[in-house]
């Protein structure tokens, strides 16, 4: 038990700990940017291709 309790203090102790938990939040929002990104120019793809494939279809009925 001691020896665990010996190697988590000097996990806290060590530089290595917060820089890994820095880059893993920086990590995520950069996930989240992309993510936010992506949906966002989906969406304007999504109503950009509607608006021109309601323009080109033939119109129906006569």
């Amino acid at each position: 038990m001691r020896t665990v309790a010996k190697k988590l203090v000097a996990f806290v102790k060590a530089e290595d700990g917060p820089t890994a938990v820095e880059y893993a939040v920086m990590l995520a929002l950069i996930v989240v940017v992309c993510i936010a990104a992506i949906t966002t120019l989906g969406s304007n793809a999504n109503s950009t291709f509607s608006f021109v494939g309601s323009s080109v279809a033939p119109p129906t009925g006569s």
